[in-house]
């Protein structure tokens, strides 16, 4: 086995290589505005790095969300052309579980958040690091106050509103190593991880203008 593992539904540009065993490679960039730039040659250097060719890669792994509709899709896509290419299957992880996964908080209950924008954060409960409460949601801090008090929370929505999320803790954001070893783990266990279908949960920023003037040649 050898699983290609990548994310780009935070800032962070994430790839993975792992061997079924553990993870052999990683790379992760921080740069929100970049993704399309950085994420294919960063796959090129970690493959150079390990000696391999794109063609020894088995399945490919992919962070489905939730995300900013940008950035999102540029791991989606890649994650698809690559299975395509290859001739292998494309797997979905939700990036929350990844994120949870990393963080080393062995028992729960507690929170996994990351920064929405709009003042808002992408959200969900963990019951340990593998096991995920409730379904990933979008909401403002000041709304869910209640529904975290009290719980550890990873991630950088955590980090950004301390109010709400007073014990908030790294990782900032989710690793594409994490999500290959999370993804190796279940894939082993006999459990059939979901589709990569993004999970956006909310409309793009970006939308086509509204009763705009059509101009027609005469």
């Amino acid at each position: 086995m050898l699983l290609l593992a990548l994310d780009t539904a935070t800032p962070a540009v994430t790839v993975a290589l792992h061997d079924g065993t553990a993870v052999i490679a990683s790379s992760s960039q921080v740069d929100a505005r970049r993704h399309g730039e950085l994420l294919l040659p960063s796959v090129d250097r970690l493959l150079a790095r390990a000696g391999l060719r794109i063609d020894a890669v088995t399945a490919v792994v992919v962070g489905v969300g939730p995300g900013p509709y940008t950035g999102l899709r540029v791991g989606l896509m890649t994650a698809d052309t690559f299975g395509l290419a290859l001739g292998v299957p494309v797997h979905g992880v939700c990036t929350l579980d990844g994120l949870a996964y990393a963080a080393g908080v062995e028992s729960g209950p507690f929170v996994v958040a990351t920064d929405a924008r709009r003042k808002e954060v992408y959200w969900a409960r963990y019951a340990d690091p593998r096991t995920r409460l409730t379904d990933p949601a979008v909401d403002r801090p000041a709304d869910i106050a209640g529904q975290v008090a009290g719980l550890p929370a990873v991630g950088a929505g955590a980090l950004l509103y301390p109010d709400t999320f007073p014990d908030a803790r790294e990782p900032e954001h989710v690793s594409a190593a994490a999500l290959a070893a999370l993804a190796a783990e279940r894939l082993a266990a006999g459990e059939e991880l979901p589709p990569p279908r993004p999970l956006y949960l909310r409309r793009p920023d970006a939308q086509v203008p509204k009763n705009y003037k059509v101009v027609t040649p005469k």
